[in-house]
């Protein structure tokens, strides 16, 4: 998606991006995969499954799922009639239809599993639930033509889930879906939206997606202006707590999980729903922060000024955003590239969904 980014600002040329997602795809279309479905983590060079942990040692439905929305997002990007791009377009197709995410329900409509091994089946025994970053997972699964899921299986394993609705207003904000307390991490409202719009978008439970997205991101700044905890750097302009990089290692920081720890992605991925206030930050970060934080792949991955402790890693799933959704808040490229796709279109409105 951050590749569609670059062809259209003209930053690379779109010979030289899609020589370049044909060579991913081309990796992709050799490396394991199970049913269809990409594990966790993969060998860059051999295309060979590394385990996650023990008995996670293969297929990853969420991410894979993440996968998919960048790939057709951008075959309907690159959807023009020469022979590179119609062979990218054949490839992402071959994934597309392979991928059977009916797998990972075990044949029942009670549960979607996160996980499924050949070494260890569904041992994980790990389901997709509640409001978070899968929210994408559930919608790709319903939209495939050949595997799709079932409402009911949605609304069993998701909807009818302790983990899905919250109702609770924290700082003047009503925070509809989301079982944490003040919500849990900003990417919650990232990854699933840089393809799907949530302006406009509802649901036949009454869920109001352009409410959800905002008012999370609104709970999760206000929370760091108050800054329970005295961490030094925190208020209105250096804010957005979530998964990524810290002095402890890789936490998904949220209000109920609060090391001290700034994700520049957390407020720069909310543009979309709080364009002044994630203004207000970017230019925090990079004109009073600066070399701390800034280098030649952007900004750092996390910093805690409470720790002096700035990292020295760039997270593609955390940079990538960025990019994307800077780009959906000034034009809407990716929403209109994803939502206008058909297969996606029917997905939705298996769900119950609604969009205007």
């Amino acid at each position: 998606m951050s590749t569609v980014v670059a062809v259209n600002r003209k930053w690379i040329g779109r010979d030289t991006a899609i020589r370049r997602l044909i060579k991913i795809v081309d990796f992709l279309i050799k490396a394991d995969c199970y049913h269809g479905i990409y594990p966790h983590f993969m060998n860059g060079k051999s295309g060979k499954t590394i385990a996650f942990d023990r008995i996670d040692d293969g297929a990853d439905i969420v991410e894979t799922s993440y996968l998919m929305m960048g790939l057709l997002t951008a075959k309907a990007y690159f959807n023009g009639s020469t022979l590179q791009e119609r062979y990218f377009q054949k490839r992402v197709q071959q994934m597309w239809e392979a991928a059977d995410w009916n797998w990972h329900s075990k044949g029942e409509n009670k549960h979607l599993y996160w996980h499924w091994s050949p070494n260890n089946d569904f041992n994980m025994n790990f389901d997709v639930f509640g409001y978070d970053e899968a929210l994408i997972t559930y919608i790709i699964s319903a939209a495939s033509p050949n595997h799709g899921i079932s409402k009911t299986l949605y609304e069993n394993s998701c909807v009818k889930s302790e983990g899905w609705k919250n109702g609770k207003t924290y700082y003047n904000y009503l925070l509809p879906l989301d079982g944490y307390d003040k919500g849990g991490p900003l990417f919650f409202e990232q990854y699933t939206y840089m393809g799907i719009n949530p302006n406009g978008l509802k649901d036949d439970h009454g869920i109001d997606y352009a409410l959800q997205t905002k008012n999370h991101t609104l709970i999760n700044r206000a929370y760091c202006i108050e800054n329970p905890k005295n961490f030094k750097g925190y208020g209105a302009n250096c804010w957005g707590l979530t998964a990524g990089d810290s002095y402890k290692g890789y936490v998904a920081h949220c209000p109920s999980d609060d090391r001290g720890v700034i994700q520049p992605t957390a407020a720069l991925s909310s543009f979309p729903y709080t364009p002044e206030y994630s203004m207000q930050a970017l230019k925090h970060f990079y004109y009073d922060l600066g070399p701390k934080i800034w280098g030649p792949y952007g900004f750092a991955d996390g910093f805690s000024e409470t720790h002096n402790w700035y990292a020295k890693t760039h997270l593609a799933i955390d940079q990538g955003p960025i990019i994307v959704m800077i780009e959906n808040y000034r034009t809407g490229l990716l929403w209109k590239l994803f939502m206008g796709i058909p297969d996606i279109q029917n997905g939705l409105k298996k769900l119950g969904f609604d969009y205007k």
